[in-house]
């Protein structure tokens, strides 16, 4: 198995645009968010990342200017040559760089979304992009089971770059499965598979298990359930204050305990850190150094929530 720290990935949506549902923000971020600065933050975050021994970024459309960020970064960076990018169509940033906005991002999975934005990401990335995921692939939008959405993807694969999709809410599982029966031309179009998973949220595990052994990628993110299982993320409820009494009885902070607990999964190819700061992200990469004590993984499985209870309190949480 690959060193613990080649298995973490670099997630941008939290750093490269101002608002978020991740918790802390205020705290990490304070509240001088305009583009020079994030910009700044984000290429001191990739710089400790890489130095860590990180290979595996992750972009959206949707994310701010995450892709911009990164493409400054990488001009900037020309001796940085090893590692691998995956972003994401299916969501337009539309938050204008405001806090105060009424929506930050608009789901599109048409064939005309996927036709601009993978122009628009082509342009920034060119053929630094590796992976490309329909963001939040669910049932209800009809883009698995769209033929001509399908066929364009498979443009992408059968050019190099590898067809995936990322999955949200309490039908991830079914999401997974379907992607994985998707064929074009005989092969599959999905091979790669960005699911949420933490120790409030397991219930995509079996299905992305599965997805593993048919060869395909899985990364794992929201693993810190957006900062409910990090340090001074408790929002009171069950799971979450469980979590941090365990984090104390076991003396490690309760980011490393999630994070070590994702990468206990052997099925699992990358999970995903999503810092706004070098602090944070330190603190997270210290976990692939350090492993579970005997019994926790079993305490951590009874945390976990009903997935429509946990996608519910999610829904909720405040762009902040």
């Amino acid at each position: 198995m690959p060193h613990p720290v080649s298995r973490l990935g670099l997630g941008l949506a939290a750093i490269a645009r101002p608002a978020y549902i991740t918790s802390g923000r205020a705290s990490g971020l304070g509240a001088d968010r305009d583009v020079a600065t994030l910009r700044a933050r984000t290429r001191e975050l990739l710089d400790t990342g890489h130095a860590a021994g990180i290979r595996y970024l992750d972009v959206a459309r949707s994310y701010g200017r995450a892709e911009e960020f990164l493409a400054g970064w990488l001009a900037d960076r020309p001796e940085v040559d090893d590692v691998e990018i995956g972003s994401k169509w299916g969501y337009r940033y539309v938050g204008g760089w405001r806090m105060d906005v009424e929506k930050h991002e608009v789901k599109d999975h048409s064939l005309d979304a996927f036709t601009e934005q993978y122009a628009q990401s082509r342009e920034l990335l060119g053929d630094r992009l590796g992976i490309y995921h329909v963001h939040s692939a669910t049932l209800d939008t009809g883009v698995l089971d769209d033929v001509r959405v399908h066929r364009a993807l498979s443009h992408l694969r059968d050019a190099g770059v590898r067809v995936g999709v990322s999955t949200s809410g309490p039908a991830q599982a079914e999401a997974v499965r379907r992607a994985l029966e998707v064929r074009v031309d005989g092969e599959p179009l999905f091979t790669s598979f960005q699911s949420t998973w933490n120790p409030l949220e397991p219930s995509a595990g079996p299905a992305l298990a599965e997805a593993a052994d048919s060869g395909a990628r899985v990364i794992l993110k929201e693993v810190f359930a957006n900062g409910r299982l990090a340090p001074g993320g408790d929002d009171g409820t069950p799971g979450a204050r469980a979590a941090a009494d365990l984090a104390d009885r076991v003396g490690a902070p309760l980011d490393r305990v999630a994070v070590a607990a994702a990468l206990a999964n052997p099925w699992a190819w990358r999970v995903l850190l999503g810092p706004v700061g070098k602090g944070q992200l330190e603190s997270n990469a210290a976990a692939a150094g350090w492993t579970l004590p005997s019994g926790v993984e079993g305490e951590l499985a009874r945390l976990a929530e009903e997935p429509e209870q946990y996608w519910a309190t999610r829904s909720a949480r405040p762009w902040a």
